[in-house]
């Protein structure tokens, strides 16, 4: 599994890509996978929830239940394919004791810094312009089955409460691929190495299927898997609901459940996603050097709700 990852990280950091602004809000809640492409320069996003973990794993070491709060900070900066991001989570666990009741431990779970990039954008045909013949604009795509790629790189800091606090700092890597199969339909496929350096370290793919409903509603479907060497595979279903509240702001609820184990698990969240959109677009003319800045504001769910946002004003 280490090697495959590697292989396929070295190969994608030799493909060539374009830039693209995230014309609007393009939120990583409520699902677990993330896309390839940045949320645009000058735009400062906040994506924070309220969660709930419940597991009857006979494990020494679960928590049979967890709350708590995460927030995902994200901010691009100098090139419209770069994206910085920090993420934080508070929470409050009960441990489970062998040895008698259990008890309670709480604080900062989670502080890691990351950063990815867009390596490769997948252009696609305009075929709604297409009026001589139907069976070429209804046709499939099939540039569509190849996904546009970006890569990510995170430190898990110490700067943790004590009882979260590792032994040493570990790093995340991260392989991310999006396919638009349709205006409406995106796959989202993450490969990932966490915990990198450390004995700790465990590979993960999440694999998500976002689908719009309408310019208001999307819904979701995920299913994750966990493969580390000191325990079983560990597999998780995800689904849940997303509704924009207006052009910047996003709410959403999820919940998921393991499979494939020998015990339970439960995980409820709710949360928002919120922007502060500072984009200007630079337009250079060839004939001229003068640069023209316009405002780029349009709607909700990023490239997903682009087309649909644009046929209703027309």
């Amino acid at each position: 599994m280490k090697r495959v990852f590697l292989l396929l990280l070295t190969f994608c950091c030799f493909q060539i890509a374009n830039a693209q602004y995230t014309e609007i809000i393009n939120s990583k809640r409520p699902g677990f996978s993330e896309s390839p492409y940045s949320i645009g320069t000058n735009v400062y996003q906040f994506e924070t929830g309220f969660f709930y973990r419940n597991s009857d794993n006979p494990s020494i070491l679960s928590n049979p239940n967890t709350y708590g709060s995460d927030l995902l900070f994200r901010y691009s900066r100098f090139s419209e394919k770069l994206e910085f991001d920090l993420n934080l989570a508070y929470q409050f666990d009960e441990v489970k004791n062998p040895f008698g009741d259990n008890y309670h431990i709480n604080g900062l779970s989670d502080l890691t810094i990351g950063a990815k990039y867009l390596i490769r954008q997948q252009e696609f045909s305009d075929r709604s312009k297409e009026i001589r013949s139907f069976k070429k604009r209804y046709a499939f795509d099939w540039k569509r089955i190849i996904p546009s790629i970006g890569v990510y790189a995170g430190v898990h800091t110490k700067f943790i409460s004590k009882d979260y606090k590792a032994d040493e700092m570990s790093y995340k890597l991260a392989l991310l691929l999006q396919n638009d199969f349709t205006d409406r339909l995106v796959v989202l496929t993450n490969l990932i190495a966490d915990n990198y350096t450390t004995d700790d370290e465990f590979y993960k793919y999440i694999v998500t299927m976002t689908y719009a409903i309408d310019q208001n509603w999307s819904f979701f479907i995920e299913n994750q898997g966990r493969y580390q060497d000191k325990f079983s595979p560990q597999y998780q279903f995800g689904t849940g609901l997303a509704y924009l509240v207006n052009e910047n702001l996003q709410i959403d609820a999820a919940a998921r459940t393991n499979f494939f184990d020998n015990y339970t698990y439960t995980y409820f969240s709710t949360g928002f996603a919120w922007r502060l959109d500072r984009h200007v677009d630079s337009f250079v003319f060839k004939d001229a050097p003068k640069k023209i800045n316009t405002k780029n504001k349009k709607g909700f769910f990023g490239r997903l709700f682009g087309k649909l946002f644009r046929k209703r004003r027309n």
